[in-house]
């Protein structure tokens, strides 16, 4: 308007480069996180297109995370991920930059990525010898600085990588036997990016990768987040995760390194193109790309299994159930837990994790939130109360697999689970009649203790319900869609619905996620010392307005005969 001064535009967000900010007062994670997004980006288009703006602008990015007074080496996830942002930087755009801004590149790599690295390195502390992806980030991200590096740096280069080679086989050696992540599918997708990239640079930059790469499980790691990844591109999201798809374009690297044409026939499919996904494209599909997978599949170590109808049906049902480590880093009290698709919805769902910000979240208050117990999943509680409702130190494993044609089950012993409460609790989770219409799945539990228990039997759907007039039947609704759940057994049982949070007499800390829009469906059966709990879910087919189960059901029959 004319007589007024014209208004400043803001700052577009990705024109401006990173700051130093902590929001949290604990990580710089989203600002590293940014840079590598962006270094790799512009320097990816530097070489494919060679116009020099977009090395100018990766140059404002490095300049001013170099200027940052340190990489926020207390939370060291942040330190290895901006290394790594500099390692790109740094290889990527070598022959653009001046001798001085190589050598800025340098002093920042070295005094804020590799002298704090191995200092942990020295002391053999702290993520040097976890076994979870504290491990790969950390080493990857400031193994990527050191290859970068060699030539000009030599002595703290070698000294790093002689350290950095055996301390990631700790953690790759989880992978084994079946290429499973005990830190559920997400965290599977953050330790496996930068275990790929450290591999792929050993590689690229001294003609070998010193046997890493043979470690066993690893060869099968691509496996897992394929089976994990249910008919709506949701996983399994059991532990301190969210259920969205992964993607992952260092399964076009493990595609090739091993000969798997599977994994990146998912990558494919699921890619919203990063960087790397051009890097490691397959230039030719792979021998025996297309070929189908097993329906079915049982991850050993890790203790989880999934089944299916069928891999290309967005309507197929499709069962994630596990049992595993209540030890295992980013551990939930889940053992015994599952969730359900069918008909193009999930009708079972894992809540996933809380805010990492609560108080004692990795800490003495991680068992009192709400989403990391027990009663927060889809599994059993016993006389429930303040005490964690799960023993945090057990393990189950899963005891028997199944898989035909025609259906598919696995059975979990979660005896160690419920010590102290029962002598024997058993879950077993079938897929039945998957190649008909009347594809159905049933959850079953039998327990036995010495005195009597109150046990609490749970479900957690995003789906309005109503129960039947006797509350043995109960209609989820979801989307003009509805699955039926039946009883079995025992006789007195009776379904009642809950708002999804603790019971009374469980733990009330403040600020937990209200899990609003979900609700529970729940069973309770006090004063029990031998049950067995058998519950019949059935997907309704488009048509079917009975409100009846669909006939037969077949009667309970005992885990040891599954």
């Amino acid at each position: 308007m004319a007589g007024q001064a014209a208004r400043p535009r803001p700052a577009h967000p990705q024109r401006t480069p990173s700051r130093y900010e902590i929001p949290d007062r604990l990580r710089l994670l989203s600002t590293s996180r940014r840079v590598v997004d962006r270094v790799y980006t512009l320097a990816l288009l530097f070489q494919l297109e060679g116009d020099p703006r977009y090395a100018t602008r990766a140059w404002e990015e490095l300049a001013a995370a170099a200027a940052f007074p340190d990489w926020n080496p207390r939370h060291f996830l942040d330190t290895a991920e901006m290394t790594h942002a500099f390692a790109i930087g740094y290889d990527w755009l070598y022959h653009h930059w001046t001798p001085d801004q190589r050598d800025e590149l340098r002093r920042a790599m070295v005094e804020k990525g590799l002298k704090p690295a191995l200092e942990v390195h020295r002391r053999s502390s702290g993520w040097h010898r976890v076994r979870h992806n504290w491990n790969q980030v950390c080493n990857g991200g400031i193994g990527m600085g050191a290859l970068a590096l060699a030539d000009v740096e030599p002595a703290l280069a070698a000294e790093f990588l002689a350290g950095a080679i055996p301390s990631i086989h700790l953690a790759m050696r989880e992978y084994g036997p079946d290429g499973a992540w005990a830190e559920g599918p997400g965290y599977w997708r953050y330790a496996t990016q930068y275990n790929v990239v450290f591999l792929a640079a050993l590689e690229t930059a001294l003609g070998t990768d010193f046997g890493l790469g043979e470690t066993p499980g690893f060869r099968e790691a691509g496996l897992f987040p394929i089976h994990l990844t249910g008919p709506l591109g949701r996983t399994f999201n059991y532990a301190d995760g969210g259920d969205g798809t992964i993607r992952s374009p260092e399964l076009f690297w493990l595609a090739q390194r091993f000969s798997a044409p599977a994994y990146a026939d998912y990558q494919a499919r699921v890619a919203s193109p990063q960087a790397l996904d051009l890097v490691w494209f397959p230039p030719a599909p792979l021998p025996g790309a297309g070929s189908p997978l097993p329906l079915d599949r049982y991850f050993r170590g890790a203790e989880v299994v999934t089944l299916r109808s069928a891999w290309d049906q967005r309507e197929a049902v499709f069962v994630g159930f596990k049992g595993g480590d209540n030890q295992a880093n980013h551990s939930n009290l889940d053992l015994g837990t599952f969730v359900l698709d069918a008909l193009g919805e999930r009708w079972v769902v894992d809540l996933g994790a809380d805010d990492y910000n609560l108080p004692g979240y990795f800490g003495k208050q991680r068992w009192t939130y709400y989403r990391l117990r027990a009663e927060g999943h889809n599994t059993l509680v016993l006389n429930p109360g303040a005490e964690p409702d799960q023993a945090p130190t057990a393990k189950a494993a899963v005891t028997r697999f199944s898989s035909t044609p025609h259906q598919a089950s696995a059975v979990v012993d979660l005896t160690a689970a419920y010590a102290g409460h029962a002598t024997s609790v058993r879950r077993g989770v079938a897929l039945r009649e998957r190649d008909s219409p009347a594809a159905h799945v049933v959850v079953q539990d039998e327990m036995e203790s010495a005195e009597p228990v109150d046990l609490w039997w749970f479900l957690h759907t995003p789906a309005e319900v109503e129960l039947g007039s006797d509350a043995r039947v109960a209609t989820l609704e979801r989307g003009g869609k509805r699955l039926r759940a039946l009883l079995l057994e025992p006789p007195q049982a009776r379904f009642t619905v809950r708002e999804a949070g603790p019971l009374p007499n469980s733990p009330q800390p403040d600020r937990q996620n209200p899990n609003t829009g979900i609700r529970k469906l729940a069973i309770h059966l006090p004063d029990t010392t031998r049950l067995r709990l058998a519950v019949h879910l059935q997907p309704v087919l488009s048509g079917a307005v009975s409100p009846a189960p669909a006939l037969p059901i077949e009667p309970a029959q005992p885990l040891r005969d599954w």
